[in-house]
C-alpha cells in the first residue's frame, strides 16, 4: 500500500506531524543566521530510509519558505509546501528499505508557533535566540520528520556575527572565523528526536564545572557568571548521585545554558538543558528544576517516548529525580515529598489517566507528580536494591531507543519475577494498573508496608 500524506503518523497524539512511512537516519544543517535581522538561511540534507513503498515523503516544516528541493534515489516530480507540510510527489513508487537522500533549501524570518500549550520553536531573545522544540518546534527552523520516535544523528553547522557563541545538541567539533563571523559545527552521534534538537545563541561565557563521569559546564552570560558559580557548585555531586541511581551518564557532555532573559520554564534538549536568568537567581524553590532537567538525559532524550502519550515515563521520572536529590542534599526525603504531592493531588479533579492523559493534558503537572508518585509506590513494593536495578537496566536496555508504557509494565513485570516470583510480578501488576490506567488517585502505602 502507497503512504500518503494524509495517514499522518497514524498516531492521535501526533496524526498532525511526521509520518511513519520513512525513517530519517541523519540530518545534515549548513545554516546561517543574522542576529539583528532575525534572517536564517539553509540548506538541510536528510538521509532517509523508507519503511514502506510510497509514492511521496512529508515533511514538517512552519513559517519558512523553500527555495529548491533535490532527492538523490528516486525521481522527484513536483513538491507542495503548504500549511506546514512540505510533501515531495515522486515520479514512481519506491519500496520498502530503499535509502534516499532529500536536499532542502530554506529561509526566511524563523518565529516560534503557538500550539495548545504556548508558544514553541525558534525564539528571539532581547539579544540572541532560543530554541524549545518540544514538542512540535523543531519545525519552525529545519525540515524534519516531527515524530518523537524517529531518532537521527546530526550535523549542525550554523554561522553567525561576532562576537555571538552558539550552542548546540552535540559535541562542538569545530569553530572557524572570517569576516566578522563565525561557524560552530556540532555533532550528534546519538540518536536524537526532533523536539531534543537544538541550537542556542547568545553573548555568552563558559564555566567548566567538573569533568566527571563526563565534562560540564555552564554558558552563561556575563553579569551571571559569580552567581552561577555558586548555584551550581554541588553540579559534580548531583551527577554523581543520578549516575549512581540510573546508570552511566548516556552523552558524551553535559552543558546548562542561561539565557540573559527571563524564561517561563526551562527545557531539556540532547546533552544539555536551558534554564533563564530568572531560575538561576531565584530563591523560591526552582533550584529543583536543575535535578529535573538533568534527569531528563536519561529520561526522554537516551530513552525516548515513542509518542507523547507515554510522556509520563519522562517527566515522572524528571520529577521523583528532584526528590532524590531533595533527600540526598539534605532536603525533604522521598517518602516526605511522595506525601506533599500526593495531598496536593487529592484536591484536584481526579479525570486524569496516566497512561493515556490526552493530547491536551500532557503537559499537566498531574501527569509529572503521578507519575513520580507511581514511581515511588513501585519503589515502595519492590525495594529499593530491586528498584534502582530495574532502572539502571531500563536505561541500559533501551539507550539510544523509544518506549512506550507497555514496555515499561513488561520491564518491571520481568524485574519482579527475577527478585519475588510470579507473586510479586502479579503485585507489580496490579500496582501499576491501579496508579496508570484509572482516573482515581490511589492512595499511597504506608512505610510500614513497604518491601524493604
Amino acid at each position: 500500500m502507497k503512504a500518503r500524506s494524509d495517514e499522518g503518523s497514524r498516531d492521535p497524539y501526533g496524526a498532525w506531524r511526521g509520518t511513519t512511512s520513512v525513517h530519517v537516519e541523519h540530518y545534515d544543517l549548513d545554516l546561517t543566521y543574522r542576529v539583528h535581522a532575525n534572517r536564517l538561511r539553509g540548506t538541510a540534507t536528510l538521509h532517509i530510509l523508507t519503511c514502506e513503498t510510497v509514492d511521496e515523503i512529508c515533511l514538517d516544516l512552519v513559517g519558512l519558505a523553500v527555495a529548491k528541493v533535490t532527492v538523490t534515489g528516486a525521481t522527484l516530480a513536483r513538491y507542495v509546501h503548504r500549511a506546514g507540510r512540505l510533501v515531495l510527489r515522486l515520479a514512481e513508487e519506491v519500496p520498502a528499505s530503499t535509502p534516499l537522500t532529500v536536499v532542502v533549501r530554506y529561509g526566511g524570518n524563523p518565529t516560534p508557533v503557538a500550539t495548545p500549550w504556548g508558544l514553541v520553536g525558534w525564539e528571539e531573545l532581547a539579544d540572541g535566540v532560543v530554541v524549545a522544540s518540544q514538542p512540535t518546534g523543531a519545525p519552525t527552523w529545519f525540515p524534519c520528520n516531527d515524530r518523537p520516535a524517529d531518532k537521527a544523528t546530526y550535523r549542525t553547522s550554523l554561522t553567525v556575527d561576532n562576537p555571538y557563541r552558539v550552542v548546540a545538541h552535540g559535541v562542538l567539533v569545530s569553530t572557524r572565523v572570517r569576516a566578522g563571523t563565525t561557524t560552530w559545527v556540532h555533532e550528534e552521534r546519538h540518536p536524537t528526536s526532533s523536539y531534543l534538537a537544538t541550537v542556542q545563541i547568545g553573548q555568552y561565557d563558559e564555566i567548566a564545572l567538573t569533568t566527571d563521569p563526563v565534562p560540564q559546564r555552564a554558558v552563561v552570560p556575563a553579569a551571571l557568571t559569580q552567581v552561577a558559580r555558586e548555584r551550581l557548585a554541588r553540579h559534580g555531586e548531583l551527577m554523581a548521585l543520578f549516575t549512581g541511581l540510573f546508570g552511566p551518564y548516556p552523552f558524551d557532555t553535559y552543558t546548562l545554558v542561561v539565557t540573559a532573559d527571563e524564561l517561563e520554564i526551562p527545557l531539556e534538549a540532547q546533552g544539555l538543558s536551558i534554564f533563564g536568568a530568572n531560575h538561576l537567581v531565584s530563591l523560591d524553590g526552582d533550584e529543583r528544576l536543575i535535578p529535573h532537567e538533568l534527569a531528563h538525559q536519561w529520561f526522554g532524550n537516551s530513552v525516548s517516548v515513542a509518542s507523547w502519550q507515554h510522556i509520563w515515563l519522562s517527566e515522572g521520572f524528571a520529577c521523583y529525580a528532584e526528590w532524590l536529590w531533595s533527600e540526598a542534599a539534605g532536603g525533604p526525603s522521598a517518602e516526605a515529598m511522595a506525601r506533599q504531592w500526593h495531598g496536593r493531588l487529592t484536591v484536584l479533579p481526579q479525570n486524569l489517566v496516566l497512561a493515556d492523559p490526552g493530547l491536551a493534558n500532557i503537559f499537566d503537572d498531574r501527569v509529572y507528580k503521578r507519575g513520580a508518585l507511581t514511581l515511588h509506590a513501585l519503589r515502595g513494593a519492590l525495594g529499593d536494591e530491586v528498584f534502582f536495578g530495574l532502572v539502571r537496566a531500563w536505561t541500559a536496555r533501551y539507550a539510544d531507543g523509544s518506549v512506550s508504557t507497555a514496555d515499561f509494565r513488561s520491564h518491571a513485570a520481568e524485574h519482579a519475577a527475577a527478585a519475588g516470583g510470579h507473586r510479586l510480578a502479579g503485585t507489580v501488576a496490579a500496582l501499576l494498573a491501579t496508579w496508570l490506567d484509572g482516573p482515581q488517585l490511589p492512595k499511597l502505602a504506608q512505610p510500614s508496608q513497604r518491601r524493604p
